[in-house]
């Protein structure tokens, strides 16, 4: 009865491996109103990866409405925010740029 608990077990986690590697992306993903002046921003601590208006960034230690303005800062008005997945709430956008 081991064996095929352990199958079963082994084919979750392969299952779940496709999942994973999607994940694995950039933490933060940012859209500029203006393109980035240099392809790589050093902002809210971490390194920013920039190709025209779009940069992208690991997770860092700050909140996602930090790490936002601190890019605002450093580049230009963020017009769309993601971390994780999700979108940054509109209302926190306007103060990313405030």
């Amino acid at each position: 009865m081991l064996r095929p608990l352990t199958s079963a077990v082994f084919l979750a986690a392969l299952a779940a491996a496709p999942l994973a590697a999607k994940d694995s992306g950039p933490y933060y993903r940012a859209e500029l109103s203006q393109p980035a002046a240099d392809s790589k921003v050093i902002a809210g601590g971490v390194l920013w990866m920039c190709e025209g208006t779009r940069c992208y960034a690991g997770k860092g230690t700050g909140r996602p409405e930090v790490m936002c303005k601190r890019l605002a800062k450093q580049t230009s008005a963020v017009v769309r925010f993601s971390f994780a997945g999700e979108e940054l709430a509109p209302d926190d956008l306007a103060r990313c740029n405030g």
